[in-house]
C-alpha cells in the first residue's frame, strides 16, 4: 500500500489513539478479499504471518474465498493469499454462504457486481440502519446506477445490486427511515443519506 499509494500503515495507531488494542477486537468482517479491503487481516512477525487481531473471528463469503484461490488475470493482482489463507487454515476465518446475522444488530448480505460474492455490512440500532456498502458504491460520485467502475467484474450485476439497495436504503413506505450509507473510498464524504432531489437525481445528504 505504501509503495502503490504512498499511504502509511496507520490503522493500529488510530485504534490505539481510540484506546483499542488488537486483542480487544473480536469480530472482523471482510466485504471481499481485495488487498485494500482485507490487508490488515494479518501482519508479519519475522518470517511468520499471524492474525492482526488474535481473538477475532473473521467472516467472508465462501464463494469469495473460493474465487480468490484462482482469480482471473484481470483481478489476480488484487488477491494476496497471506491476507486470508492462514486464517481459513487455522479456522479463525468463518466462510459463510449468503445473508447471515453475525451478532444481533449486525448482519451481512451479498451485493454482487464488483466481485461475484461481495457482501455489505448492515448495522441496526435504536431503529436506525447504516450500511457499509463496500465497493458497490465506493464514493458519493458513484450514486447513479449506470456509473460503475472499470474495476467491477460484473457491471450489469452492479447496476442490479444498486437498484436493490436503493429500494431499501431510500426513504419509502417499506423503509420509513433513510439508511446511512458508508462510502468506503470517499475521504470527502465518508457517509451520507442517499436521497432523490426535486429532479429525481440521486444525491448524498449529510445525516440530520
Amino acid at each position: 500500500m505504501v509503495k502503490i499509494y504512498g499511504q502509511p500503515a496507520k490503522l493500529l495507531d488510530h485504534l490505539s489513539t481510540a484506546g483499542v488494542a488488537p486483542g480487544d477486537i473480536d469480530i472482523v468482517i471482510n466485504t471481499h478479499l481485495h488487498f485494500d479491503h482485507c490487508g490488515w487481516n494479518t501482519v508479519r512477525q519475522g518470517d511468520r504471518v499471524v492474525p492482526t487481531f488474535p481473538r477475532a473471528k473473521y467472516y467472508v463469503q465462501r464463494g469469495e474465498w473460493e474465487y480468490a484461490q484462482r482469480p482471473s488475470d484481470r483481478d489476480g493482482i488484487s488477491y494476496i493469499s497471506d491476507n486470508y489463507d492462514p486464517l481459513v487454515k487455522s479456522g479463525q476465518m468463518q466462510l459463510i454462504d449468503g445473508s447471515c446475522e453475525i451478532i444481533p444488530g449486525i448482519r451481512v448480505e451479498k451485493f454482487p457486481g464488483h466481485t461475484a460474492n461481495m457482501q455489505a455490512v448492515i448495522v441496526e440500532s435504536a431503529g436506525q440502519s447504516a450500511c457499509y456498502i463496500s465497493d458497490l458504491i465506493p464514493t458519493s460520485a458513484h450514486l447513479e446506477i449506470p456509473w460503475v467502475m472499470a474495476f467491477d467484474l460484473y457491471p450489469l450485476e452492479t447496476m442490479a445490486s444498486r437498484k436493490r439497495y436503493y429500494q431499501r436504503a431510500l426513504n419509502s413506505a417499506a423503509e420509513p427511515k433513510k439508511w446511512l450509507t458508508v462510502f468506503t473510498h470517499d475521504d470527502a464524504t465518508p457517509w451520507a443519506c442517499v436521497e432523490k432531489d426535486d429532479k429525481g437525481r440521486l444525491v448524498a445528504r449529510p445525516p440530520e
